[in-house]
């Protein structure tokens, strides 16, 4: 109600009055004025933190190259050998054809005649019995003995004797001689020499013109801007402020966003900065923002809609230095229709326009 925000003050309120019911001192009629009672003011400070510390780090710097020409050696030195045969010349050469040699002669052993003689029988004597004629009967008695001698016997033998035995005798015999050809060495095979040089070539090459290094290199330390709110003035203190008396009821503002977002169009902005933003700089008042829906859509997601398209106009009046609790942002979505185009109403284009809206008014804080 009205009545909770303000008071329309008359010059039939007398001082006295004003004073015990603490209210503003010398009103002037027709003036509406609100009760403000300040609140701790706050600043916001920007305080910048080391969040890594500065250090020393060693970069390598490589090594630099030079280009440079070199005389190289593309194939040694080497020697070439021709060989040159030997020649030769024909000579006659005497050979022994056929050795000369001793031929044997065999001397047959030669014999001589010789005899000898030889007793064939030995002398020899003795009594010999030789019967007589006799008258006598017994015969030895007409046995007569007589020792008789008998000369020895001999033999003359002939036998052949050894002259010479056999041997031989050596009868010489001449060789032949012969010759054959002979291809003999005139001049000796040889090697010549021949010096092939080497061969060179220039290459170019690179160098190293200055070897690596390392130089040190500081990392800057690393900073963090934190940003926070700091008590600037204590509040508490009753004040009252003079506010235009439409400025108490709910008032249109002609923002708009884009379709189903709550994103705040350019043209918006500077409503805002046009129609709010003078009234909270110059007064310490605060303002509620209520942001409707029309009735099509679910019902559910237009007062979710209808809560961020408020509250991006409060976070644009913070990011313009508005103290955030100076605001208070409420979302209605449809439940708060100017007309009769509710769910399943035919209703025109303009009509639900009208529903979509974002109000502002002051409060009393």
């Amino acid at each position: 109600m009205k009545s909770n925000f303000i008071l329309c003050l008359t010059l039939l309120l007398g001082f006295g009055f004003s004073q015990a019911q603490n209210l503003p001192a010398n009103p002037e009629p027709g003036k509406c004025y609100v009760k403000c009672i300040t609140k701790d003011e706050f600043k916001t400070i920007e305080e910048t933190i080391e969040v890594y510390p500065a250090y020393t780090t060693l970069e390598v710097v490589p090594a630099t190259y030079k280009t440079v020409e070199e005389r190289v050696l593309v194939k040694e030195a080497t020697k070439k050998f021709t060989y040159v045969p030997a020649t030769y010349e024909t000579v006659d050469v005497s050979y022994i054809k056929k050795e000369g040699r001793s031929d044997i002669t065999i001397n047959p052993a030669t014999f001589g005649k010789s005899s000898r003689t030889f007793e064939t029988y030995p002398k020899t004597s003795g009594w010999e019995y030789k019967e007589t004629v006799c008258s006598s009967p017994n015969k030895e008695d007409c046995v007569v003995a007589c020792f008789v001698e008998y000369p020895a016997q001999y033999r003359d033998v002939s036998y052949t004797t050894l002259a010479t035995d056999a041997n031989t005798s050596n009868v010489p015999v001449s060789e032949i001689p012969s010759t054959y050809k002979k291809q003999v060495i005139k001049t000796p095979a040889r090697m010549e020499e021949q010096v092939i040089p080497a061969q060179y070539a220039t290459i170019k090459k690179q160098v190293v013109d200055k070897p690596a290094y390392t130089k040190s290199v500081t990392v800057p330390a690393k900073t963090q801007t934190v940003t926070r709110t700091v008590l600037a003035k204590k509040g508490g203190i009753t004040t009252w402020e003079e506010v235009d008396c439409g400025l108490l009821d709910a008032n249109v503002l002609p923002i708009f966003y884009e379709l189903g977002s709550a994103r705040i169009t350019p043209a918006s902005k500077k409503v805002i900065d046009d129609t709010l933003l003078p009234l909270l700089n110059n007064k310490p008042v605060s303002i509620e923002l209520m942001s409707h829906t029309d009735s099509r859509g679910n019902d559910d997601y237009n007062m979710s809609l209808s809560q961020q398209r408020a509250n991006s106009v409060v976070n644009y009046l913070v990011s313009k230095g508005i103290s955030r609790n100076r605001l208070i942002a409420k979302g209605y979505g449809e439940t708060r229709l100017v007309n009769r185009c509710s769910n399943g109403v035919d209703c025109s284009e303009g009509e639900h326009k009208k529903n979509r809206r974002t109000e502002f008014r002051v409060i009393s804080n």
